[in-house]
């Protein structure tokens, strides 16, 4: 037999029905980014490892095709040939065994942000004037914003509309493009194939150290922001969190130049002299000359549309 008062709650000096707050404070918003940030570079490197069709070709060859096919597309203007190539990242994507959603995600995650700031003013005939679509105000005659004389009606333009869906597709596209070649290509070997383009090795260099270094000092301030969560009964005032972030900051740059002097000294002991070397060699097979002509013939195709040479 239990007794009763073994039974009673006792109330504590909180509420019982209290929670937590919802709101993240600024430690757990920055863990989060930091762990998002592993998360998403772990992924690309798994991929980048898996056997698919891009993953089989040199890198090389990935690189001047995407870069043809890039201003390829800078210079196409006709929306169905846009979308056509669009359509084409989406299979070369599931040949190469990446998620269709991640590969959505990757692409779209920040093209309205950027690219929508700058299209969408074109919309409208204030900017780019064409047939109205959609009268939104009615000015009248001699209106004027500044110096500036304004139409007698705001409105959407049907012309203003396609040029920024033309826009807003051909920057989809070949952030596309670019995204398939950066999943589908371990780091280390994509920063030795920009020599192949005539990309400085001081360049390369600096590239590759900083994308290897860079997971470090993540890793370091992750260090700071959970040593700092475990430590912490509740929130500081503002004044002192800036405080410990302005310190934080400090500590690591300081660390980060440290950091750089002990490696370049090491690296300049061990026979360094700037050059980037991997223990992987390139050599290009048949698959790869036939995708590298396809890739060349293939922008070559989209320039000739584009300049009204070819009529499809």
């Amino acid at each position: 037999m239990i007794p009763e008062w073994m039974k009673e709650a006792e109330i504590g000096p909180c509420p019982p029905n209290a929670t937590a707050s919802k709101r993240k404070n600024f430690v757990q918003k920055t863990l989060s980014g930091i762990f998002s940030f592993l998360e998403d570079a772990v992924t690309s490197e798994a991929i980048s490892r898996k056997k698919g069709l891009l993953q089989s070709l040199d890198p090389r060859v990935k690189l001047i095709s995407i870069i043809a096919l890039i201003v390829a597309l800078s210079l196409t203007h006709e929306l169905w040939v846009l979308v056509a190539v669009y359509m084409l990242t989406f299979l070369f994507a599931y040949l190469s065994r990446i998620g269709l959603w991640l590969f959505v995600k990757r692409v779209w995650f920040f093209i309205p942000i950027f690219t929508g700031i700058i299209v969408f003013p074109m919309i409208f005939n204030v900017f780019f004037p064409g047939d109205s679509l959609v009268t939104l105000a009615v000015l009248g005659e001699g209106a004027k914003l500044g110096p500036f004389l304004l139409p007698e009606t705001v409105s959407i333009t049907r012309q203003g509309l396609i040029s920024a869906t033309i826009f807003t597709l051909r920057v989809a596209t070949c952030v596309s493009a670019t995204v398939l070649l950066f999943l589908t290509t371990p780091r280390d070997v994509l920063f030795k194939s920009l020599k192949t383009i005539g990309v400085p090795k001081v360049y390369v260099l600096t590239l590759d150290m900083c994308y290897r270094y860079i997971f470090l000092f993540i890793d370091m301030v992750k260090s700071f922001y959970m040593s700092k969560k475990s430590r912490s009964i509740r929130s500081l005032p503002l004044l002192d969190e800036q405080k410990w972030v302005g310190g934080r900051i400090g500590y690591t740059l300081i660390k980060s130049l440290d950091m750089g002097e002990k490696v370049h000294g090491a690296m300049v002991s061990r026979g360094f002299n700037g050059d980037v070397k991997i223990m992987e060699d390139f050599k290009m097979k048949p698959r790869d000359y036939t995708a590298l002509a396809s890739a060349l013939a293939f922008s070559l195709l989209l320039i000739l549309i584009a300049q009204k040479l070819i009529t499809l």
